[in-house]
């Protein structure tokens, strides 16, 4: 019975999606590219780029391995496919192209623009899959950007200011999706949340958004769909 209950539920995401929201993550990456580019701020060191350029000299960014792939914007999804993905049967039968090719769900979960954000190219490459959490406060490791990569305890702790917005995007990925958290992450997120409220920024990345998906982050709070031109 929860079989069914959970595929009539998976299908209802799934047709319920808005007309203009992307159907693939290749489709994902365009839009976001126009809805960024007024701002173009990068999401986990802050710096600003032009194209998929970044002004690394400018923010203080010093690359930590891959000056290359440091110097290019790349899109980055907060709750990694990985994530997404190993919750679902695809995963276990051929991993993330299994699951882009054949699960109506997570193709959508992949494509959601609530979850992408832009970021250094470098940094998303060190991210990976890890999650996130505190880790002792050490400087330099990618010049003045304030995230952290520990690759032995594969965390990553971002900076204060995208805290409270991961926390927002994970509870609503978590409950749109049916991701289960585990008790230290939402512990976690919950703490965020808390301590780093929402900004204006985040209100209006959470409109504009909302304005192509067809759906704000309720967690975020309350959009206007009928101020969508």
């Amino acid at each position: 019975m929860w079989v069914r209950l959970l595929a009539l539920a998976s299908l209802c995401i799934v047709t319920s999606a808005h007309a203009g929201a992307p159907q693939t993550f290749s489709e994902a990456k365009k839009i976001a590219w126009k809805l960024y580019a007024p701002q173009s701020t990068e999401f986990y060191c802050g710096c600003k780029y032009t194209g998929n350029r970044v002004n690394l000299a400018a923010c203080g960014y010093i690359p930590r391995k891959n000056a290359n792939r440091a110097a290019r914007i790349e899109w980055e999804h907060i709750v990694p496919a990985w994530q997404i993905g190993h919750q679902r049967q695809c995963w276990q039968s051929g991993g993330r192209k299994n699951c882009t090719r054949n699960d109506p769900v997570f193709k959508v979960a992949e494509a959601d623009l609530h979850n992408l954000v832009p970021s250094i190219g470098e940094v998303n490459g060190d991210r990976s899959n890890f999650s996130f959490g505190w880790l002792p406060t050490q400087q330099g490791q990618y010049g003045s950007c304030l995230t952290q990569v520990d690759f032995k305890s594969k965390k990553v702790m971002p900076r204060p200011s995208i805290r409270g917005m991961i926390a927002r995007t994970y509870f609503y990925m978590s409950k749109r999706y049916n991701l289960r958290l585990s008790k230290q992450d939402r512990q976690l997120y919950e703490a965020w949340n808390k301590t780093y409220p929402v900004q204006a920024w985040e209100r209006q990345r959470n409109q504009t958004v909302a304005c192509v998906m067809g759906r704000g982050n309720e967690f975020v709070g309350p959009v206007n769909l009928k101020a969508c031109s």
